[in-house]
């Protein structure tokens, strides 16, 4: 069942705050909330993972993340890191002191450095195995940590808002997800009304490519904004990408995202199924719709970017809304 702590919100299977309350948004200037944050925040909270999990939480002032993203969004929540794995400077450039522990790589972090900082909360995704597998040893060494899954807004805006919750800074729920919220809403209902166009959305490596449907940022955000994806009658290009299939549909658009290298990854692509003649005469590529996506928007995990990648997508599929988006997004 995929996870949200919106939902799990939503159903009272429980957040429970176990001391304090938030602060108000009002109109108080940042200084003067980052002041009463320490008063605010939660003296301890108490949730579901996205493994299932209850996690029982009484401190956060050592916070190890082992992904750049969650490691963004808690200090988008006005939290402090004391240890990171390198995606956090690679793919994120986020700006950390020389008191940051770096504890590895995403896919190989370092349990004996994750030890050597000593935390009191550890930040993990539950989408990459080998964090999974550090499960047992982390409950062994009695260090609390959660599990969490990142594929939509939502996802994000439920994170955020524990976050938030946890260190008092409603103000920064507020900057960093009610208000990209409200923006990601409006060009919602601005596209509603457009008659949706079909599309295809590949990803592609170093070995290979393949179809997406609707289970990754990218192709929610297509959903959201009216394309019909022909994955949902292919599912074979899940597995196959087809030249076949895809003539079949002849997609009004064509999405690409890159995994590693990207240079790498579209000469992959370049020398496989674009190399077939029949890839030319697609209507996408005919008619100039065929995109490479960038990845800072739609491959890594945008957080309080989201209206942007959204507003990117929609300027795309409805060139002639452009204006009213950039008003939105303004």
């Amino acid at each position: 069942m995929k996870f949200t702590f919106r939902r799990i919100l939503a159903a009272a299977l429980s957040l429970t705050l176990l001391g304090g309350t938030l602060a108000g948004c009002g109109k108080e200037d940042t200084t003067t909330m980052e002041s009463e944050a320490a008063e605010t925040a939660v003296q301890g909270v108490t949730f579901t993972d996205a493994l299932g999990t209850e996690v029982q939480l009484e401190s956060w002032d050592r916070v190890v993340s082992l992904y750049g993203s969650f490691a963004e969004t808690w200090t988008l929540a006005g939290g402090t890191l004391a240890g990171v794995t390198e995606d956090a400077i690679e793919e994120r450039n986020m700006e950390l002191g020389d008191d940051v522990a770096m504890i590895g790589s995403v896919k190989s972090p370092s349990l004996e450095s994750i030890l050597a900082v000593n935390p009191d909360f550890v930040i993990l995704s539950a989408d990459i195995a080998t964090q999974v597998d550090m499960q047992q040893a982390l409950t062994e060494a009695g260090i609390p940590h959660a599990y969490f899954r990142v594929d939509t807004f939502a996802d994000y805006l439920s994170m955020l808002e524990l976050f938030c919750q946890m260190t008092g800074r409603s103000d920064l729920y507020e900057q960093n997800g009610a208000l990209v919220e409200q923006k990601i809403t409006k060009i919602k209902e601005l596209t509603a009304g457009e008659e949706g166009p079909t599309g295809l959305l590949i990803r592609a490596f170093s070995t290979g490519a393949k179809a997406k449907g609707a289970d990754n940022q990218t192709g929610y955000i297509m959903e959201d904004l009216g394309v019909d994806n022909i994955v949902a009658r292919h599912e074979s290009l899940l597995e196959d990408l087809s030249i076949e299939e895809i003539i079949t549909e002849d997609p009004d658009f064509i999405f690409i995202t890159t995994m590693g290298a990207e240079d790498a990854a579209l000469a992959a692509l370049e020398s496989g199924i674009m190399s077939n003649p029949a890839w030319e005469d697609l209507t996408a590529v005919q008619q100039d719709r065929c995109y490479v996506l960038p990845k800072d928007l739609f491959h890594y995990k945008p957080n309080a970017r989201w209206a942007e990648s959204y507003a990117y997508m929609a300027k795309l599929l409805y060139p002639e809304l452009a204006e009213d988006i950039d008003a939105i997004m303004a």
